[in-house]
């Protein structure tokens, strides 16, 4: 029978591992379509991936372009000689990368890139393409992140969800405001504050549906709000969304579309605020053990040896780890982690609290109760 239990999540050095690799893949950008992507499906047969991608070289002989001929040719290869090397697929399935990527036209300079993911593969995928295919290693980080969309005009509204890189809707709503043609007799002045009076309205049904839907939801990161840019603001600018749905608010975007299109057009514009929250998270959470650290609360505490000890004792409400960190120790933080439920934050370098860290040990701790030294 098969299991409904959901896909686990990745550690923190997982995800730590799996960004990296993503990141230098995204760095390489191949002339024509002759970067070559593959992904082997867990406990599929690697001799029969191979006859593939040998028949594929022969296949690449008629490409017309020699430069291109050329480049597949040898990233094929390449990919050929590098999987006879493995004595077997390996146990979630393998993802491998090969392509020429010298700077200069005309040059050859082809790298492989490979590795196991860390959650099954079930994808048999195999392309050339300008690019890598990474989106299904993407989709491995994606599992954990949350967010609220809300799209409006003063006729339409719709609400969503972005769980990774998915949008969910959940709720759609249309405006009483009328057209800007009036029946006939109505004075301007009437027909303006009807109007007004029905664009109140529809504001208040989205406050209201925002407050429903994402005021009480667990694991939600922000709420991204998108529209014609005076709308948005004349929604913003007054007490329509009640202070505690407000703080979850992270960004708006100026939009040209609403509904289903709005949505995708909201997760196109808003790639730099997503960004920025990851890196907000970070920054937070070291705020926060730097402020108990200086008030002398009992609840900060760094060092690897000093922290372990508090971990074990149960004491650790979230381990801060520096990206730095020998893989060996991150893993045997979240191992003792795991066993008193402690959660562990891998922390970049990028920021001035991430550099801190680095400097301070690359380990430290909140702690949930002080303990004595």
């Amino acid at each position: 029978m098969a299991s409904d239990a959901a896909p686990r999540k990745l550690t923190a050095t997982e995800r730590f591992h799996l960004k990296h690799f993503l990141k230098e893949l995204e760095r390489h950008h191949g002339r024509h379509t002759e970067l070559v992507s593959v992904y082997v499906p867990a406990g599929y047969q690697l001799d029969a991936i191979i006859n593939h991608l040998q028949q594929e070289q022969g296949t690449a002989t008629n490409i017309k372009s020699k430069q291109t001929r050329t480049n597949v040719i040898d990233a094929l290869e390449r990919m050929i000689q590098h999987l006879k090397t493995l004595p077997r697929t390996p146990a979630n399935g393998l993802a491998a990368f090969s392509g020429n990527v010298a700077e200069r036209e005309g040059q050859s300079d082809v790298q492989i890139w490979s590795l196991e993911p860390p959650l099954p593969n079930k994808l048999r995928l195999y392309r050339c393409d300008k690019e890598f295919i990474v989106e299904p290693l993407q989709e491995m980080l994606s599992d954990e992140s949350i967010y609220g969309l809300v799209v409006m005009d003063r006729r339409d509204a719709m609400i969503g969800l972005l769980k990774g890189k998915t949008i969910v809707r959940v709720r759609k709503t249309h405006s009483e405001v009328p057209g800007k043609m009036k029946a006939g007799g109505q004075s301007s002045v009437r027909f303006s504050r009807l109007r007004e009076g029905a664009t109140k309205e529809h504001y208040k049904k989205i406050a209201d549906y925002m407050k429903e839907e994402f005021l009480t939801m667990p694991d939600l990161k922000g709420i991204i709000i998108g529209g014609p840019g005076t709308t948005v603001n004349d929604f913003m600018n007054h007490d329509y969304v009640t202070g505690d749905v407000k703080k979850k608010i992270i960004g708006t975007k100026d939009l040209s579309y609403t509904g289903e299109f709005g949505l995708q057009e909201l997760l196109e514009k808003a790639e730099d605020l997503l960004a920025e929250e990851e890196v907000a998270d970070e920054k937070k959470v070291m705020q926060r053990f730097f402020n108990e650290l200086s008030k002398d609360t009992g609840l900060a505490a760094y060092g690897r040896q000093q922290v372990m000890d508090a971990v074990r004792m149960g004491a650790v409400d979230t381990i801060l780890v520096s990206e730095e960190l020998d893989d060996k120790a991150i893993e045997e933080f979240e191992d003792a982690a795991k066993l008193v439920g402690t959660t562990v934050k891998l922390i970049s370098v990028e920021t001035r609290e991430g550099a801190q860290l680095r400097d301070i040990g690359k380990v430290a701790a909140i702690l949930r109760y002080p303990i004595a030294t």
